[in-house]
């Protein structure tokens, strides 16, 4: 018997990775042959650590946090999502793995997880996003291509959403914003790609930005609801959500790209749940 196609995530860190076993049930369900791993890579060893993978007959990469730009400078040829986004999370190979292909699969899994699971509603809707990192680079397209009525980036420092917003500016209408400068403003749909909530922590945020019916989701999940997820249920938010769903849709992407088949995510998404509820 031939040996299972190799596939992995790189990180760091990366051991909390849910992606393994994300893919493993994938695997499972469309009868497909493969391994998938975790591996830690630091920054440095990161291009050579590509090389040594697609080198020694790896098929597929997962990037995470923190290479997801170096990624994107590694590839030979570039999706249109990759190139817009200016990031990478998906790698796979060509030519007999002499070129490498960089896609980016997240603002997909994001909006299939609003429309498909949440059943939000983004078109001729107020769409405000918290951070302007590469997080933000990834999904602001995909959100775009929607129809909002407005999309608005809000940082800290508003230099680097100001830059996304000239980016992107030419897919619908994007503003940028402080957190102070949104006072007064109304949200359909709040997007927190900040990374406040993995250290327990929630931008400063006024409530009032919260219309009826708001749904507010954080790009970050947990073993229970984030610290987002809390202040928004707290603030009146009528919904709330978490980015598992995200990470399972984005890695159903990847899947498909690699393997040519779409796996059902909705007994992975239920399965996931239920063990993060219990854990």
């Amino acid at each position: 018997m031939s040996t299972p196609d190799r596939y992995a995530v790189f990180g760091q860190p990366v051991s909390h990775s849910l992606s393994p076993r994300i893919h493993r049930q994938f695997a499972e369900q469309t009868q497909q042959r493969l391994t998938y791993e975790a591996i830690e890579v630091a920054p440095e060893q990161f291009a050579s650590t590509v090389a040594e993978f697609f080198a020694s007959g790896g098929c597929g990469l997962n990037i995470t946090v923190p290479h997801k730009l170096s990624a994107f400078a590694l590839a030979g040829r570039l999706s249109a999502r990759a190139q817009r986004a200016g990031a990478i999370n998906t790698l796979t190979t060509e030519a007999g793995g002499r070129v490498l292909i960089g896609e980016n699969t997240d603002g997909a899994g994001l909006v299939r997880d609003l429309l498909f699971n949440l059943k939000a509603t983004i078109q001729g809707q107020r769409v405000l996003i918290l951070g302007a990192g590469g997080a933000t680079r990834g999904i602001l397209g995909p959100l775009l291509d929607l129809k909002p009525a407005e999309l608005c980036i809000a940082n800290r420092s508003p230099e680097r959403a100001y830059v996304l917003t000239h980016l992107f500016a030419d897919l619908g209408p994007v503003r940028a914003a402080t957190l102070a400068e949104l006072a007064g403003s109304h949200w359909d749909l709040i997007l927190n790609a900040t990374s406040a909530s993995l250290s327990g922590e929630v931008p400063q945020l006024s409530a009032a930005l919260l219309s009826p019916g708001c749904l507010c989701y954080d790009l970050a999940y947990g073993t229970g609801p984030t610290a987002f997820m809390r202040w928004a249920g707290s603030h009146g938010a009528a919904r709330t959500a978490s980015g598992l769903g995200m990470l399972i849709e984005q890695a159903a992407e990847a899947f498909q790209i690699w393997r040519g088949v779409r796996p059902d995510t909705a007994p992975v998404r239920a399965l996931l749940m239920q063990e993060l509820h219990e854990s």
